[in-house]
């Protein structure tokens, strides 16, 4: 099954069962300064379950674009190095404002799931807030699923909250039991377990002090990840074997001459930049530029960590011939893709252009130390400054390449650093005034 027709699928199945479909949100969230970017579908209706804002409608059903790459939920480390790490992802999601609740939420996924996309109902396990008597006593008794693959977690993996503050409550995640190969029989193991769906069953507003108030009315808001259940249908090992990320790859090989199953340093870097390609691309499609603070320098991470490992399969500015193919794909499922499409390829040429200097005098310097510090391992809090300081090589950058090489950097000395430059520069705006 192709992407394009899980998507149609999706909203077929919820807008018979009386659901408005309401379209993606724009990544930078409107008029919300707790997020640097939407990170779930639920955002654009965060003041719906607050009870601040009423709609024609109380069920809803939309793809919502999110990106995981600063702030609290922060993907950005893992993603290369797992089959379902992104920092762009697409979230399925079906919500009710008041309406319906637990019962019927666990339904619909269950049914969607298993009588839509045909899932092996002998391969799902069903998670629950430990305390969460209610939602286990369902899918025991009216979906039928064993004891035996019903798990009681902890807060950690089965509270939802969208931030520090706001609406929040108990969840029941869906997983697939992808097989022996992927280890341990443990929910905890996720690359065994996938995560497929997530059922939050809002019922709090998380207050600045820690306290849980009862929301006036209960609400549902729901994710499923679309990549992953790409992945899932279309029989592959991982979301970047899918077709929403083929073609960058395909790209990927044409240009650099090397191969995605070359190795697994090769795999980590094709995948990193597939990735990238496409979270750098919608996040200035919708009005971010690279800069050096909030949104903006996240946005800059990403770009100068794709710089990074595209530097490892080719000396070419490939970044910006990898978006072209991205917004070449997407643009009938994202218009402001084609609509920016210069704006983009202008801004990734010119940023990556701007740090190319950088990145190999910062890799000769980091050689240097690297050499330096073969006995301990460790790139000393000043060696750290130093190339921050004085060459202007991002300290995320220094971490990744040192641990690629199986060092470690002193990150509580370069605090200390941090500190004394900005002690002394204080001390010298103090004596001009």
């Amino acid at each position: 099954m192709k992407s394009i027709d899980l998507r149609k699928k999706f909203f077929d199945f919820f807008i018979k069962r009386k659901h408005s479909q309401v379209p993606s949100s724009s990544l930078i969230p409107a008029q919300d300064p707790t997020l640097l970017f939407a990170n779930a579908g639920m955002n654009q209706f965060k003041d719906v379950f607050l009870g601040k804002e009423k709609r024609s409608y109380s069920r809803a059903v939309s793809i919502q674009k999110c990106v995981r790459a600063g702030g609290k939920h922060n993907d950005l480390d893992n993603v290369g190095f797992t089959s379902r790490h992104l920092t762009f992802f697409e979230m399925t999601g079906n919500f009710s404002f008041g309406d319906y609740f637990k019962k019927d939420a666990i339904e619909f996924a269950w049914e969607f799931l298993t009588n839509e996309l045909k899932l092996d109902k002998e391969k799902l396990h069903a998670t629950v807030f430990e305390s969460d008597d209610e939602a286990y006593d369902i899918w025991k008794d009216i979906v039928k699923l064993p004891e035996s693959r019903i798990h009681r977690m902890g807060a950690a993996d089965n509270f939802w909250q969208m931030g520090d503050t706001g609406p929040c409550g108990p969840c029941s995640e869906i997983l697939l039991d992808r097989g022996e190969k992927y280890g341990e029989a443990s929910p905890e193991n996720g690359e065994r377990f996938l995560e497929i769906w997530n059922l939050v069953f809002m019922q709090f507003d998380r207050q600045k002090d820690g306290n849980d108030m009862p929301l006036d009315k209960t609400g549902v808001d729901t994710g499923m990840g679309l990549e992953r259940v790409c992945s899932i249908v279309q029989n592959a090992e991982s979301v970047y074997e899918t077709d929403l990320f083929m073609p960058i790859i395909k790209k990927i090989e044409e240009v650099s001459g090397l191969s995605y199953d070359q190795n697994e340093k090769t795999k980590a870097a094709f995948r990193v930049l597939a990735d990238h390609t496409r979270s750098t691309s919608l996040i200035i499609a919708d009005g971010c530029s690279p800069s050096n603070e909030g949104r903006g320098y996240v946005l800059r991470k990403i770009i100068r960590r794709a710089a990074l490992f595209a530097q490892k399969l080719t000396d070419k500015n490939i970044f910006p011939e990898l978006a072209k193919v991205f917004i070449g794909y997407m643009s009938t499922i994202y218009p402001e893709l084609k609509t920016n499409e210069k704006l983009i390829l202008s801004l990734l040429n010119s940023e990556i252009e701007k740090f190319a200097a950088n990145l190999v005098r910062g890799q000769a310097i980091l050689d240097r130390f690297f050499e330096e510090n073969k006995s301990d391992k460790i790139i000393s809090g000043q060696q750290a400054f130093k190339l921050y300081d004085t060459y202007g090589f991002p300290t995320e950058l220094t971490q990744l390449i040192a641990q690629e090489h199986g060092c470690s950097v002193d990150m509580a000395g370069l605090e200390k650093e941090m500190e004394k430059q900005k002690k002394q520069s204080k001390k010298k705006v103090d004596a001009k005034e």
